[in-house]
């Protein structure tokens, strides 16, 4: 006799395609730092849309086995919730790499790049945590998204920092215009990985 899980699935393959669209988040935010680090900084935008295009395959194979499938590991609204945080990361990550291609000649000298470097970190944390999903282990994930809650509180503390240089007098106009736009088009990426990473920490509180 076959189970029902033999007949409709384990449901496995959304742990597949998390995992898919948590790694295309990651993969913005390395092309990111690495854009900033460089030594021309100059925008190649197509590392950007190639992580952006992986990521909404992976968001639409996630939707439409939602339709498909009778059988998810988790339940629906908990994958529906994480792929939606998910899908947030490279969307701004995209936004910040478009616009800065717009304005790079008036940012050459600011210094995007540990600010990029603590995205990168964070994408980095979101992504184990959905990889370490499937196993429901509360002691890890609790672990990471204390991490990922620290780098979230250091990120705040160097906006503070900016808000000096901004209101310092030392910049004119438009250079206090894009430092606020550009920093908190990064500092809204890493409330993307929190808030992601926060999905990721209630659905493993709800099942363990």
């Amino acid at each position: 006799m076959f189970s029902l899980q033999t007949i409709f699935g384990s449901g496995q393959q959304f742990y597949t395609l998390l995992d898919e669209a948590a790694d295309a988040a990651h993969e913005s935010t390395k092309a990111l730092h690495a854009m900033m680090k460089g030594s021309n900084r100059q925008p190649a935008l197509d590392a950007f849309k190639l992580a952006r295009q992986r990521e909404r395959q992976a968001s639409d194979k996630i939707g439409q086995a939602l339709v498909d499938s009778f059988i998810t590991p988790i339940e629906r609204e908990d994958i529906e919730a994480l792929g939606s945080a998910l899908h947030k990361i490279p969307k701004q990550v995209e936004k910040f790499a478009d616009r800065y291609s717009l304005a790079v000649t008036h940012l050459e000298h600011i210094d995007f790049a540990p600010r990029a470097a603590m995205l990168e970190q964070a994408a980095s944390v979101v992504q184990e945590m959905v990889t370490v999903l499937p196993k429901m282990n509360l002691d890890h994930v609790t672990a990471l998204y204390e991490k990922l809650r620290a780098l979230e509180n250091e990120a705040d503390r160097l906006m503070l920092e900016l808000y000096r240089d901004i209101y310092s007098g030392r910049l004119d106009s438009l250079q206090m215009f894009l430092l606020k736009e550009f920093f908190e088009i990064l500092e809204k990426a890493i409330d993307r990985c929190q808030e992601a990473g926060a999905v990721v920490y209630q659905i493993v509180l709800k099942n363990s």
